[in-house]
C-alpha cells in the first residue's frame, strides 16, 4: 500500500491514466482517473499495470525497430537488462530491470513506454476541468478507480474535496479491500460510491483474487451504516466458472439486503480485452482462454440482481 506520507507531501499520487468522455463510471459524461495501487491480483484484471504500486515498463516488439536501426536502449540501460533476441529487438531481462525508464525516454517508436506518474491534485484538476461544459450539461463530472485509489486515501481525499468545491459531481470505483479509515476519510466527498463485491464464497474469492473477502464484507456493512444516504451501487464482474452461477449472485443479492441494502446491483460481463497488456508487462494471462458470457446467461443472472435495483 501506499504511505499517507507519500499521498499527504502536497497531496500527490501516482496514477496510470485519465480517460475522458466516459459513460459507464457514473451518472452523465465523466473524467476518470486511474490510480496505480492494488491489494488484489485478479486473474480477469483488464489493467494489470494498476497492480503495482510504482511505474512500470511497458514493451511493445511489434513497435522496436531493431538493433541494427535504433540501439539506443541498450546503451543507457544501467542494470545491463536489455540484450537483442533472435529477430535483433529488444529483449528485457525483467528480474533485472530497476524500472529508471531511462530506456523509454530514448525509445523514438515508443516500444518502450513507462506506466505511472506521480502527479499533483491541481495537475488532475486542470485536464478534469477542461470539459467542465460538458459535466454540467450531462449531470457527470469525475470518477477516481484504480488499482484500488483508496491505496492512496489522502491523495483522492483531497482530489474529491477539490473536486466537490468546484461544483463536480464526484464518484469512486472501490473493492473495499482497504483499511476501513482510509474509506471512512474519502466517503464523505464521494456523490456516488461503486463498490465491488466479487463472490461471498471467501475460497473462491481467494483463489479468484489473492485475498480473503472478510475485509470486503465487513467494510460494505460499516460504509452502509455510516453513510446510509451515501449512494452506493455494488457491482459483480461475471466471470465464467467463478461467479456466474444464479446461485453466486443470490448469494451476494442476500448478502446486500442483510447489511443495509444498495442503490442498485449491476453485474458486469467478463471481458479479454486487456490480455495484450500483460505481454506488455512481459507476464503471462493468469485466467487463460475464457469466453465472455452469453447474453442469456447474463439476462437470467441479472434478473437475480434485479431484486436490488433501486434499493435492496
Amino acid at each position: 500500500m501506499i504511505s499517507d506520507t507519500l499521498s499527504d507531501s502536497g497531496a500527490r499520487g501516482w496514477i496510470f491514466n485519465i480517460q475522458k468522455f466516459s459513460l459507464h463510471d457514473g451518472s452523465g459524461i465523466r473524467t476518470v482517473v486511474f490510480l496505480k495501487g492494488c491489494p488484489l491480483a485478479c486473474v480477469w484484471c483488464s489493467n494489470p499495470e494498476s497492480q503495482g504500486y510504482r511505474p512500470e515498463l511497458l514493451y511493445a516488439p511489434a513497435r522496436c525497430i531493431g538493433a541494427g536501426e535504433c540501439d539506443r536502449c541498450i546503451p543507457v540501460c544501467k542494470p545491463a537488462a536489455i540484450g537483442r533476441d533472435g529477430d535483433g529487438k529488444a529483449a528485457i531481462d525483467r528480474y533485472s530491470c530497476d524500472g529508471c525508464g531511462d530506456c523509454a525516454r530514448v525509445c523514438p517508436s515508443k516500444a518502450l513506454e513507462m506506466t505511472g506518474t506521480l502527479v499533483g491534485v491541481d495537475d488532475v484538476m486542470r485536464t478534469v476541468e477542461r470539459d467542465s461544459g460538458f459535466y454540467v450539461r450531462s449531470g457527470g463530472g469525475l470518477t477516481v478507480s484504480g488499482g484500488e485509489p483508496l491505496a492512496q486515501p489522502a491523495f483522492v481525499e483531497k482530489l474529491l474535496a477539490t473536486a466537490r468545491r468546484r461544483g463536480l459531481d464526484t464518484a469512486i470505483e472501490t473493492s473495499g479491500c482497504c483499511n476501513w479509515e482510509a474509506l471512512q476519510r474519502v466517503a464523505p466527498h464521494a456523490d456516488q460510491i461503486f463498490y465491488d463485491i466479487k463472490s461471498i464464497d471467501s475460497e473462491k474469492h481467494r483463489a479468484a483474487t489473492g485475498a480473503s473477502n472478510q475485509l470486503v464484507l465487513d467494510n460494505f456493512r460499516k460504509l452502509r451504516s455510516e453513510f446510509p444516504t451515501t449512494a452506493v451501487v455494488v457491482r459483480t464482474p461475471i466471470v465464467p466458472g467463478l461467479n456466474d452461477s444464479i446461485e453466486d449472485v443470490e448469494a451476494i443479492a442476500r448478502f446486500i439486503d442483510s447489511a443495509g441494502g444498495a442503490t442498485g446491483y449491476e453485474l458486469l460481463a467478463y471481458h479479454g480485452f486487456g490480455e495484450p497488456k500483460y505481454q506488455r508487462l512481459g507476464r503471462s494471462y493468469p485466467l487463460g482462454t475464457v469466453e465472455t458470457p452469453s447474453e442469456e446467461s447474463l439476462a437470467a443472472l441479472r434478473r437475480v440482481a434485479s431484486r436490488c435495483s433501486g434499493g435492496c
